[in-house]
């Protein structure tokens, strides 16, 4: 560089405009090898004007030629290929072979980074040509690297490892040492493709060795690429980890972003393999967008599958599905035959997790052809896991332990440690289900001994869970819940690190969900009767709590062994439905737990699931059909009431269901004297005890004292699905009355706007919602902004959503959501997951809402003495009571469809004073 500086300056001095623009070529030459590709590139643009200026054909096409190298390097592909087309179009005028060649070369490489691998292999193939007709040995080398390179691409390994064998033999034979190193980082990535990690691991270190002997910054990321990759591969996570995190630091500082994207995509992995999916899926992310960025289609595929497995490990199925398709479009496209095998795995194992077992065996068949085709060793050993597991969920046991010994087998041939953890895994729970425990046992206990040899979190947590269920079936109950508490507590360690992401703990913790249930199940059955309740609480409605904790800056909320004291003066009746019965929990009074547990048939479950989808299906309130609740009543009181009615103290009860019981109508249960319950209990529900708590915990100058926002019969013609949503004049007659007991102007009609909504909502005490419900999670229709085109309108404009209600700060003491189905959402392990959930864990203490659809003029005439009462100093569960009372009383809505689905969940809340 100080040499072509003194050049450029005495150019200049001389005025010798020529020499001036090769002395701007020469350093941007430097520059490039340097990493330092925007100064570079910088001055390979003032060596292409000078050559124009001066009419120096030789000097522009080299200037173009440098460009085109410089840009490729910075990631702007598009540009590099016009660049060499340029140098192409000047050198076969010029007549020079060598150039030419040389531009082929280039073009190739374009090309390949493009994914147009066909173009690629026809531009390296007349590189080679020429290059041994003008006997340019070194470009000879060249041409057999990149060959290799697009051959490797293209999965066509035994070509691609013979073409940089040549490579190789031609560096050492000129004396070309990065050459040389350069072959052996090509070796490496064949080897690590072939499944032969360890011999991949050799050949990187050999080209690290002569990248940092030559000074060679980008070359060192690279290998320390290759090496980190390496490292993965054979389950060295957090050296694997550190490698990538050198690769990025050089990346930035050299400015090459194909090696930064590389390096998120790398670091994404390794996470991802330690349990840390958030960061995961962030490091992904921001690979996606470089991909983007640079044009690299390839890169984009592969993003688009380390994002799909993401959502995978976190649950959820529909969008990794989405993501894997767009893979797989991506792979055919470019003509990536590796990656389009791994997009099969990948969907297939999608299929899979949702059930359907004959698409996701054609899937994992069409990958094992792909890897066989390709040489692809571990990808070959990772189908024949996937087939073994299809055959599994079939039945056909001894031929999945047939598939699951062939991935042992290939596992252990190519060094996957991780693979071969995994292949003992499904060989233990073939052999458990064959009735071989002691050998499921051996086999769970290599499992978690590889985890935690190579820190793989998941795997270590799955091992726990795996040797909990070996050691019950072989009656070591002591040994299978120690297990069992291992298992949650690392999938609750790994929960805590998905940070603010509320959807994602929540597929987190359903994804679990079996290894909690067992863990309780196992702790009833060595007599742990109150440690059981603790297990069963820890599982319930999760981030909801970490929700309510984010809140309020809270760092721990746990179980107490007093837990009976927080409720001395309520009974409280915790539910928990097991393999084959449902177990009740009882506190208060007496600071004692009582505990009963329940024999049921699938019967029972049965009719709560036929319950809710006579519910979910029922839009109107007349299809809430007498034989389609009515007739399950007794049932539901007999398993859940009655053998713990003795325990029950006073007139307020509080029940933290489980699952679907969470939609059963308790104040409408008749008791043996066929009086309903709610006649004499006022019922009242809360997702969890922690929730309650944290609820019950709140400062009293948390809440406002003051203000309240009622909202009625929003205009709304139809939704993006053509739904029409017809007007509800009781529910605007609702608010105004509402609002003259209050003195308070509701909003109504196309005043009533999601965006007049969200600003007022966090800004008073009573939030009252009279509107259309959404069936499957209660999110409400609204107003749109009555100045937006309506024929831009979309479902964003006018549906209060989950997410709208989870970004507000709320400080209600009520919400009261007199809307159909307000109650509902999805039931997870988490609880439901519906607009009620939403505006608690954004700061709600009490939300008042219906489990089904509810008729307009009922509701109407059970507010006005809800209303009455609660400004007359009752609590919401007194006044709500109160109102179920008048309307069971009344000729017209007795009928328990009426009034039976308003329910309370979380405090019980007074708003005035009397």
């Amino acid at each position: 560089m100080n040499y072509h500086e003194l050049h450029l300056r005495i150019s200049k001095e001389i005025e010798d405009k020529s020499g001036e623009g090769t002395a701007y070529g020469n350093m941007g030459t430097v520059y490039r090898n340097l990493g330092k590709f925007e100064d570079a590139k910088n001055l390979l643009e003032k060596q292409l004007e000078i050559a124009k200026l001066v009419g120096d054909r030789h000097e522009e096409a080299s200037a173009y030629s440098n460009l085109g190298n410089a840009v490729y390097s910075l990631g702007n592909l598009r540009r590099a290929v016009e660049y060499h087309e340029q140098h192409l179009r000047i050198v076969r005028e010029l007549g020079d072979k060598a150039g030419i060649g040389r531009a082929y070369g280039n073009l190739g490489n374009a090309y390949c980074s493009l994914g147009d691998f066909e173009k690629a292999v026809s531009n390296h193939t007349l590189h080679l040509k020429i290059a041994k007709e003008v006997g340019d040995k070194a470009g000879e080398g060249r041409a057999y690297a990149n060959l290799g390179i697009v051959r490797h691409k293209l999965g066509e390994y035994e070509l691609a490892l013979d073409n940089h064998h040549r490579h190789l033999n031609i560096t050492k034979e000129i004396g070309d040492r990065a050459g040389e190193g350069g072959a052996f980082a090509n070796l490496g990535n064949v080897f690590n493709s072939l499944g032969d990690f360890n011999k991949a691991k050799e050949y990187h270190e050999r080209h690290l060795q002569i990248a940092k002997e030559l000074g060679d910054k980008p070359a060192i990321g690279q290998a320390y690429a290759n090496l980190g990759v390496a490292y993965s591969k054979l389950g060295d996570f957090k050296k694997a980890i550190w490698h990538q995190e050198l690769v990025l630091s050089i990346a930035k500082e050299v400015g090459d972003k194909v090696a930064e994207g590389c390096a998120y995509a790398n670091l994404g992995n390794n996470h991802s393999s330690l349990g840390d999916l958030e960061r995961a899926l962030e490091y992904h992310s921001v690979h996606l967008i470089i991909a983007k960025e640079v044009g690299d289609k390839a890169g984009e595929g592969r993003a688009y599958a380390n994002i799909g497995n993401d959502y995978f490990s976190l649950g959820d199925r529909e969008r990794a599905l989405q993501y894997h398709e767009i893979h797989l479009r991506i792979a055919k496209e470019v003509r990536d035959k590796a990656g389009e095998g791994c997009a099969y795995a990948n969907l297939g194992n999608n299929y899979f997790a949702l059930g359907d077992l004959e698409r996701a065996l054609q899937y994992h068949e069409r990958h094992l052809r792909i890897a066989k085709e390709v040489g692809d060793k571990a990808g070959e050993g990772s189908a024949y896991a996937n087939i073994g597991n299809a055959f599994f969920s079939l039945g056909d046991y001894e031929k999945a332990v047939e598939y699951f010994q062939l991935h042992l087998t290939f596992a252990r041939k190519v060094g996957d440690v991780v693979g071969e953890g995994s292949a003992y895994a499904n060989l233990g729970n073939a052999y458990g289900v064959l009735g071989d425990s002691q050998k499921a046992l051996t086999f769970y206990e290599k499992q978690l001994h590889i985890a935690k040899e190579v820190g793989d979190k998941p795997s270590e947590g799955h091992a726990y869970a795996n040797l909990g269920n070996a050691h019950l079936n072989l009656g070591q109950l002591f040994e299978s819940e120690r297990c069992y508490e291992s298992s949650v507590r690392l999938f609750d360690s790994m929960r805590e690190l998905l940070l603010l992401k509320d959807e994602w703990k929540i597929s987190w913790r359903d994804l679990h969900n079996k290894v909690y249930t067992s863990f309780w199940t196992v702790q009833l059955k060595v007599g742990k009767v109150k440690e059981a309740l603790f297990t069963a609480e820890q599982g319930r409605a999760q981030a909801l709590a970490d929700l309510m904790k984010l809140r309020h800056c809270i760092d721990k909320v746990s179980l107490v062994k007093d837990i009976e004291t927080w409720f001395d003066t309520t009974t409280t009746i915790f539910m928990a439905i097991g393999h084959n019965n449902v177990n009740l929990w009882v506190l208060g009074e007496g600071r004692v737990v009582q505990f009963a547990q329940v024999e049921c048939t699938k019967d029972f479950l049965q009719r709560v699931s036929s319950v809710d989808e006579t519910v979910r299906r029922s839009k109107e309130i007349e299809e809430i059909t007498i034989n389609g609740i009515e007739s399950h009543l007794p049932t539901y009181y007999e398993f859940l009431i009655a053998p713990i009615k003795k325990y029950i103290r006073g007139q307020e009860i509080i029940i933290v269901p489980d699952g679907k019981l969470f939609w059963v109508p308790y104040a409408a249960l008749r008791d043996h004297d066929n009086r309903f319950l709610g006649e004499y209990l006022r019922i009242r529900l809360t997702p969890s005890l922690t929730s309650l708590k944290l609820i019950v915990d709140r400062p009293e100058n948390y809440y406002f004292d003051r203000g309240a926002l009622l909202v009625g019969d929003p205009w709304i013609s139809s939704d993006e699905k053509g739904n029409v949503f017809s007007p509800l004049p009781y529910a605007k007659k609702e608010v105004e009355m509402v609002g003259r007991i209050l003195n308070v102007t509701p909003l109504t009609g196309r005043l009533a706007t999601k965006c007049e909504v969200l600003k007022r909502v966090s800004s008073v005490s009573l939030i009252h919602i009279a509107a259309h419900g959404c069936i499957e999670t209660g999110e409400i229709a609204l107003s749109p902004n009555p100045e937006r085109p309506r024929a831009d309108v979309t479902d964003e404009d006018f549906i209060l959503t989950m997410t709208d209600v989870l970004q507000a700060n709320i400080r209600a003491r009520l919400v009261v959501l007199s809307c159909c189905h307000a109650g509902r959402g999805e039931i997870k392990a988490e609880g439901v997951v519906g607009i009620a959930r939403a505006f608690l864990g954004a700061g709600a203490a009490s939300v008042l809402v219906s489990l089904w659809a509810i008729d307009d003029e009922a509701t109407f005439e059970l507010m006005k003495p809800f209303y009455q009462h609660l400004v007359g100093g009752k609590s919401v569960n007194e006044s709500l009571s109160f109102a179920q009372k008048v309307l069971r009383e009344s000729k017209k809505f007795s009928d328990f469809k009426y009034w039976a689905p308003f329910v309370v969940i979380g405090n019980d809340m007074t708003l005035f004073k009397g």
